[in-house]
């Protein structure tokens, strides 16, 4: 599929009253964050002991590896949505350059959404500058770094995976974000970014959800095999690296060995099955999978049987 195939188009329905509604409300609320999310990431541990990767685990941490390794996991994280939402308007602005209709609503609705995303970029850098990461990513090397962008350029050119990749890199950070701004012990300026940014990310979700049907009902062939087979490791791989290797190098732990072990712990399953059933979800509803066949790597994601049911861990 081409994007001048898959370009919006203008309607009168619900969708499109939906999508409207949706620019009203980010048109009415323009949240500033160097004036309204004021302050600075606080100098202790920034993540209570049980919100840590690495609870569960039973490793013997002091207070200086605790405080180091909350910082630097958030670090991480925080780069990595930097990174990720930057994909995201890549996205977008190629949807809009190759659009039939410059009025769609749709179009109009992506425009709020890349001003949104840059402006938490400028305040998650803001909160990189406080936090200092020092952690070095095993696989930011060049061959791998070419493999990426190859990929990247050609995913965010296909709608219905764009936006399933949308759904993923939302609703991980949107669980992670809820937890700790919910938390007493989070640092409260965490705490203050959190609940700015899922408030604006709810509208994003929506409208991702929402025109979801209409871009899978356009996909190819080749575009549904990729959502079906392909987006679950790529969500999955997304998950795994928010908190990368060299994340626990930085306290002397062995990297790969402790992510490894990050990786299979029942809480983090847990929490990667609880963030990335709301995207099966939404996948259901808009008729791209169907209960009773969801496919293998969905299921192995989202921890739940062939009619999409959760399992027990």
């Amino acid at each position: 599929m081409t994007l001048v195939e898959s370009a919006p188009t203008p309607r009168s329905d619900g969708l499109t009253t939906k999508i409207r509604r949706l620019s009203t409300a980010s048109a009415k609320r323009v949240i500033e964050p160097d004036v309204e999310v004021p302050g600075h990431v606080g100098p202790g541990q920034i993540l209570p002991d049980e919100l840590l990767s690495t609870a569960g685990l039973g490793l013997d941490l002091t207070a200086d590896q605790r405080r180091t390794l909350s910082r630097e996991e958030v670090g991480s994280i925080t780069r990595s949505g930097v990174a990720f939402e930057a994909v995201l308007e890549a996205g977008f602005a190629l949807e809009i350059a190759f659009a039939s209709e410059m009025t769609d609503p749709r179009i109009v609705f992506l425009l709020h959404e890349i001003g949104e995303e840059t402006r938490h970029q400028r305040l998650f850098i803001r909160m990189l500058d406080d936090l200092q990461p020092t952690a070095k990513h095993p696989l930011d090397r060049k061959v791998f770094r070419f493999v990426q962008r190859r990929a990247i350029t050609r995913f965010i050119q296909q709608p219905a995976m764009l936006y399933t990749l949308v759904l993923g890199g939302e609703e991980i950070p949107d669980l992670i974000q809820k937890r700790a701004g919910e938390h007493p012990d989070t640092d409260p300026f965490i705490q203050a970014v959190n609940r700015y940014h899922r408030q604006e990310e709810a509208r994003h979700l929506s409208f991702a959800r929402a025109v979801l049907p209409e871009v899978w009902a356009k996909a190819s062939l080749a575009e549904r095999v990729l959502v079906k087979r392909v987006a679950p490791r790529i969500i999955a791989g997304m998950f795994d690296m928010l908190v990368h290797p060299g994340v626990y190098e930085t306290i002397g732990l062995p990297g790969w060995d402790t992510w490894k072990r990050v990786r299979r712990s029942p809480q983090r399953i847990a929490l990667r099955h609880e963030a990335t059933r709301p995207v099966l979800q939404a996948l259901l509803d808009a008729g791209a999978l169907r209960r009773g066949s969801v496919p293998a790597p969905w299921r192995t994601l989202c921890g739940v049987d062939a009619g999409g049911e959760p399992l027990a861990v």
